[in-house]
């Protein structure tokens, strides 16, 4: 029923939207849609806010970072002369083709576009890469240095393709005298992976910013601080092509300092022309300071070819060269100093007592050791009968100074020879500086392994054994009996110059020797005085006929040993078996001005090959250069160095036929223990090339 009563009603009409219902809903939602965007737009108020007023300077700094730029300006670096003022070494004006690799697109089709237009090279690729691994980004890297004047108009046609290179000039170190000044100066190479750490260490990677070179060796290393001087920056502002549109403020760098030595220009290449082809090394110094007048290495190498970077091709050829041109013979070169260092034993052992200057001995050409039937012999075969330490010296007698040896011991020598300087490095202001040895029992058991015994002690008097020295500590060691004892450092360096001028300081690295009495030293030098002009003197040939009194010792070194019973004879052995030849001396006698140390290679006796070269180096300069130099500008005193009187009369020393004083090396034959003096010379001299330069990395 209710189901047909539902059917036959009539129908009702339920709405079928509900507008206010609507309204309600959109009033609803434009209310949330207005207060989020309300909020929305109080955020971004608050991050402009934010960006333009509470971080405008943080803002500000990285926008001008994206455009402005602070660019290193490397200083110029100091100049060095010599003691008149003569420059040697220079910065010459270059152009290169500077890169920002960073706004480069596409580097390798540029560096093939690059071969074309400027020449680029694989080399110049590969100097570029290790450049740009140590360079900040977005600075200008040198791609392509040394440009011609052709290479540059070509590239300024093509200049609107490559909006990120520029040509830009640069300074290049040039030394003016090359070779005769290699072993000096040094040279400066690009810095390499190895410099670069050295520098961060040190925290001295802001004071070369900018900076490519840097010394190697020689003085532009050991002096690299005055000669760098201190990078300077400019602010300048870029497009975005890296491009610069103009410059908004700068610190100027600080040129570096340049450098006076005390090296006399003339004296040196006068030197080295006459040595020629001579392996071998001279160093001259002025007594009153020690101060280098000369220091000449021969063979030596133009250090240009350093400068920028040496190609593989040349530096195997001066690798492998024979001659050795790489290393420095005067601070490096370590040879037995044979009997140039008699006279230094001599005053050590009449201070200890051992000898008095009127003890006579009787040389019968040999010493033999006691309880021993081993023999010593001299380089004179027939002895030079009755002899005092006058004759000894003059005449260079071997037997007198094992007598000598063997009282003093090996402990007491090698304390006092050390004093001397042997053994021990020189202090000259050079980095290359080899202390050579000095022999104790000590480092015999070190290096060895074994004891040491009197046979070993007995050819230390004569400056042969394991006893090794260099040019540069004989020189020293004859400064320091010249002055009776005052210990001065070798030194290159007379001044810098910059703002102010410095002077060099001596930094007494070594105490004088003090406990000699006047006497001893007068004694050794009289000796000295004896080798030149002396009857008997072995230096007596080179220098007759001098116009100025000089005083010397010669000695001749043997590189190798001889067996029991061999003579030596150098006609029946290889050159690189004969022995070197040395020779010190100083004049005048009376007023010493000059030091002259010298050693030529394997030329056999010191007397007959390296005194008359000593010779012509002393009338060079006492009768040439010396006036020259003293017109120039005003004569200084004395300066300390100790007067000698010449003697009235040289002692009545027998005319004997030394001619040339062929040492006991040439026949002597040592204890079998003894190793061969050649090996250690080779230990020596293997152990050079780690001093020697290397290629530019």
């Amino acid at each position: 029923m209710k189901f047909l009563r539902k059917l036959l009603s009539p129908p009702t009409h339920e709405p079928i939207r509900d507008n206010q219902a609507e309204r309600n809903l959109f009033a609803r939602r434009a209310l949330v849609a207005f207060v989020g965007t309300l909020v929305l737009t109080a955020v971004l108020l608050g991050n402009l806010y934010h960006l333009q007023i509470v971080d405008f300077d943080k803002y500000q700094t990285r926008s001008n970072g994206n455009r402005i730029k602070l660019l290193p300006v490397p200083p110029t670096r100091g100049l060095i002369y010599d003691r008149s003022g003569t420059l040697l070494a220079e910065n010459l004006t270059f152009f290169g083709l500077y890169i920002v690799p960073e706004k480069v697109e596409n580097l390798d089709r540029t560096f093939d576009e690059l071969r074309e237009v400027v020449g680029l090279t694989d080399k110049d690729i590969e100097q570029f890469k290790k450049e740009r691994r140590r360079s900040s980004r977005y600075t200008p890297i040198l791609l392509k240095p040394d440009l011609t004047e052709e290479q540059i108009a070509r590239f300024a046609v093509n200049q609107y393709n490559y909006p990120s290179l520029d040509v830009r000039p640069y300074f290049k170190r040039h030394y003016i005298y090359g070779e005769p000044l290699t072993h000096i100066l040094g040279y400066v190479a690009k810095i390499n992976d190895k410099d670069a750490e050295r520098l961060k260490n040190a925290e001295k990677e802001t004071a070369y910013a900018g900076t490519t070179d840097i010394g190697k060796l020689g003085i532009e290393r050991y002096y690299e601080e005055q000669l760098h001087g201190q990078a300077g920056f400019e602010q300048v502002e870029i497009n975005n092509r890296g491009k610069v549109i103009r410059k908004l403020s700068e610190q100027p760098p600080i040129a570096g300092k340049s450098i006076y030595l005390t090296l006399d220009l003339p004296l040196q290449q006068f030197i080295m022309q006459l040595l020629g082809e001579q392996k071998g090394a001279v160093v001259v110094l002025d007594p009153k300071d020690s101060s280098i007048l000369a220091m000449v290495s021969s063979p030596s190498y133009d250090n240009n070819l350093f400068v920028g970077g040496i190609s593989g091709a040349d530096y195997r050829r001066l690798l492998n060269d024979e001659n050795r041109p790489l290393y420095n013979r005067v601070t490096q070169g370590a040879y037995p100093p044979a009997s140039t260092v008699k006279p230094f034993i001599a005053v050590s052992a009449l201070t200890e007592g051992v000898i008095t200057p009127g003890m006579t001995i009787s040389d019968p050409g040999y010493w033999q050791l006691p309880n021993s039937t081993k023999r010593f012999r001299d380089w004179k075969k027939s002895g030079h009968g009755p002899t005092n330490l006058q004759k000894a010296i003059t005449e260079s007698s071997d037997t007198y100074f094992y007598t000598v040896a063997y009282r003093m011991g090996i402990d007491r020598l090698s304390d006092w020879m050390k004093r001397f300087g042997f053994g021990m490095p020189t202090g000259v202001d050079i980095h290359e500086d080899t202390p050579g040895i000095m022999p104790t029992r000590e480092w015999k058991q070190k290096r060895y392994k074994k004891t040491w015994v009197m046979g070993d002690t007995i050819p230390v008097g004569i400056g042969q054994g394991y006893w090794t020295a260099t040019p540069l500590q004989l020189a020293k060691a004859t400064a320091i009996l010249v002055n009776n004892g005052k210990v001065n450092t070798p030194h290159l360096m007379k001044e810098s110059r910059g703002s102010t001028v410095e002077p060099y300081k001596d930094p007494l690295l070594y105490e004088d020797i003090q406990e000699p009495k006047a006497e001893a030293w007068s004694a050794a030098k009289r000796g000295m005085y004896g080798v030149i002009n002396g009857a008997g003197g072995t230096g007596r040939k080179a220098f007759a006929g001098a116009s100025y009194v000089a005083a010397g010792k010669s000695g001749t070194a043997q590189v190798f040993s001889l067996k029991e019973g061999q003579k030596y004879n150098a006609a029946n052995l290889k050159k690189f078996l004969h022995d070197h030849a040395w020779f010190t001396a100083f004049a005048p006698y009376e007023n010493p001005k000059l030091i002259v140390s010298i050693i030529l290679e394997n030329a056999g006796g010191g007397s007959s090959n390296a005194a008359p070269v000593v010779r012509q180096i002393m009338d060079f300069y006492l009768n040439k250069r010396l006036p020259e130099l003293m017109k120039a500008e005003e004569q200084t005193e004395n300066g300390g160095v100790v007067p000698n009187e010449v003697p009235d009369e040289t002692e009545n020393l027998p005319a004997s036929n030394n001619g040339d004083e062929s040492a006991v090396e040439n026949e002597q034959d040592f204890e079998e223990n003894i190793p061969v003096i050649l090996q250690e010379q080779n230990d020596i001299q293997q152990n050079a090339p780690l001093s020697e330069p290397k290629p530019a990395e």
